[in-house]
């Protein structure tokens, strides 16, 4: 079964990505970010399905990140989670599935902010 993958590029409510919610999953959405061209891909069932999206649409790989977000949590810092096998690129000393560089994470929240009105 395919699930929805949709490619944000411009501002978006936090409420827009409860369309994706039973998509596979009840409370959680898959995102990975582009963080040099600035936009976000949510939904799919694997974070490589959306970074498979991004690449399609002219991102570079090793720019793409990938997290879950929560749009039902009521409290903004449990919004979004950093965790994802994307996130394992030995060759930008990243070894974990969490985000271990904090100026990625910084560049991600950029993007996020830029693009959803959290």
């Amino acid at each position: 079964m395919e699930y929805p993958i949709e490619i944000i590029k411009d501002k978006i409510g936090k409420s827009y990505l409860n369309k994706f919610l039973d998509n596979p999953f009840k409370d959680m959405v898959k995102f990975v970010v582009d963080i040099k061209r600035g936009v976000i891909a949510f939904g799919g069932e694997l974070h490589s399905d959306a970074q498979e999206a991004l690449v399609k649409s002219g991102s570079d790989g090793k720019n793409i990140w990938g997290g879950n977000f929560y749009p039902l949590k009521k409290k903004k810092k449990e919004y979004i989670e950093y965790f994802s096998l994307i996130n394992i690129k030995p060759l930008e000393n990243n070894r974990s599935m969490n985000i271990e560089k904090s100026e990625i994470k910084e560049k991600m929240d950029k993007v996020i902010n830029n693009l959803i009105n959290l």
